[in-house]
C-alpha cells in the first residue's frame, strides 16, 4: 500500500505541476511590453491596435524634434515612421511619447510604449540586467564637451574647480565621472532629470562645460541664443551606439524593429530608394533586389509581416543614406559628414546582414 500511495501521489504532484505550467503559458491577450512567452508578441499587439507608440526625446533637432505645430521630425523619428510603414504600408500611423532618460525604461516595460527610438545607447548592463533588446544601431556618436568659445577651456584638465552640467541616468554621467577621474580632475557635477533644464542651465552661464553625444551637442547648440559663441572641445569621452530598443523576451517584435531597421541600410547598398523602389519592383531582373522588396519569396511572411514590408519602409520613409541627409547631413542645418555612419562598402560601419 505504501508503494502504490506513493505512486499515486507522485502521478498527482505531476498532473498539478503540469497545470500550472500551462497556465502560466497562456497569459493574458493585452500584451504588455515587459510580456514574455506567457502573453502574445507585442507584433500581435501592434498590430491590431494599428498604430505604433514610440518612445522619442522630442527635444533634439536631427534626431526627435517636436515643432510649434505639433510636427515631429529627425533621423530616430523616421525609424519610427519606418516600421510603421513595414506594419501599415502608413507611415504616420504612430503615436509619439516623449521620454527623458529616467522614464524611458520604465516606459518600456510597462508597455507605455512598443519602442524606443530616443538617441539610447547600446552597453551590456542595459542588454542584460536592465531587460533590452537593441536594434541595430543607426548613429555611431561619441561623448563630448560643449563649452563658451571665450572660456579660456581647452581640455577636460582645464575642468579643475568648475563645474559640468549633465542629464541624469545617462551614459553620459558616468563616462563624464569616469574621464575626470581618470585624469585626477576635482569638479562638480549639476545633473537635471531632463535636457531642456540642462542646456537652460548652462546657457545662463550655471556651468561651464555642458556634456552629452557630440550629435546631440551640435544640435542643441543650434538652438542657443547665440550658437557661434559655442565651441566643442577636440575630445571623445566614450562610445556611443545609439539604435532603436525594444524589450527583452519577445522575439518576434525585436526581429521585426531589428530587420525594418536592417532594411534601410541594405536598401541604400543596393541603390533603391524612395524615387525608385517602385519601378525596381516592377522591372528589376535581380534576384536579390526581388526578394528584398518582396516580389520573390516569403521573407515577410515568415515574420508575420507583409512579404514587402521592406518596400513599404523605403517608399515611404527611403533608405538609411536619405533619412541621414535630410535630418543630419547635407539636406539639413546640420551638414554632418557621414563619417562613420556611412556604408561599410565606403569606409563606414553601417551593415546589413543578407536578406535572405
Amino acid at each position: 500500500m505504501r508503494k502504490w500511495g506513493f505512486i499515486l501521489l507522485t502521478s498527482i504532484l505531476s498532473v498539478a505541476s503540469l497545470t500550472a505550467c500551462q497556465s502560466g503559458t497562456t497569459g493574458s491577450d493585452e500584451g504588455g511590453a515587459g510580456s514574455t512567452g506567457a502573453t502574445q508578441s507585442r507584433l500581435d499587439v501592434v498590430k491590431n491596435r494599428g498604430t505604433l507608440v514610440c518612445g522619442v526625446d522630442g527635444g533634439i533637432p536631427g534626431f526627435s524634434f517636436v515643432d510649434e505645430t505639433g510636427e515631429y521630425s529627425g533621423l530616430d523619428v523616421d525609424i519610427c515612421k519606418a516600421v510603421a510603414a513595414a506594419l501599415f504600408d502608413d507611415p504616420n500611423a504612430v503615436e509619439y511619447r516623449n521620454l527623458d532618460s529616467t522614464e524611458r525604461f520604465e516606459a518600456l516595460k510597462a508597455g507605455e510604449v512598443d519602442m524606443l527610438s530616443r538617441n539610447t545607447t547600446w552597453t551590456l548592463s542595459r542588454d542584460t540586467s536592465v531587460g533590452m533588446e537593441f536594434a541595430p544601431t543607426t548613429f555611431y556618436d561619441g561623448q563630448g564637451m560643449m563649452v563658451r568659445a571665450d572660456s579660456g577651456i581647452t581640455s577636460l584638465e582645464d575642468f579643475q574647480g568648475r563645474a559640468v552640467c549633465v542629464e541624469a541616468g545617462t551614459t553620459t554621467e558616468l563616462n563624464l565621472t569616469d574621464n575626470m577621474r581618470k585624469r585626477g580632475v576635482d569638479f562638480e557635477t549639476v545633473t537635471f532629470q531632463q535636457a531642456d533644464p540642462a542646456y537652460a542651465a548652462y546657457a545662463e552661464g550655471r556651468c561651464e562645460g555642458m556634456t552629452s553625444d557630440k550629435s546631440q551637442l551640435i544640435a542643441r547648440r543650434s538652438t542657443l541664443p547665440n550658437p557661434d559663441e559655442h565651441i566643442l572641445l577636440d575630445v571623445t569621452m566614450s562610445k556611443e551606439p545609439l539604435g532603436p530598443v525594444t524589450i527583452n523576451n519577445d522575439s518576434a517584435w525585436f526581429d521585426t524593429v531589428k530587420w525594418v531597421t536592417f532594411g534601410l541600410i541594405e536598401a541604400e547598398e543596393l541603390g533603391i530608394n524612395q524615387g525608385n523602389v517602385e519601378e525596381l519592383a516592377q522591372t528589376s531582373e535581380d534576384p536579390t533586389v526581388r526578394r528584398f522588396l518582396g516580389v520573390e519569396g516569403d521573407l515577410g511572411e515568415s515574420m508575420g509581416l507583409s512579404n514587402d514590408f521592406a518596400a513599404r519602409a523605403v517608399k515611404h520613409v527611403g533608405n538609411y543614406g536619405e533619412i541621414y541627409d535630410r535630418n543630419l547631413g547635407e539636406g539639413s542645418q546640420f551638414n554632418l559628414d557621414r563619417g562613420q555612419n556611412d556604408l561599410w562598402t565606403n569606409g563606414g560601419l553601417l551593415y546589413a546582414p543578407p536578406f535572405r
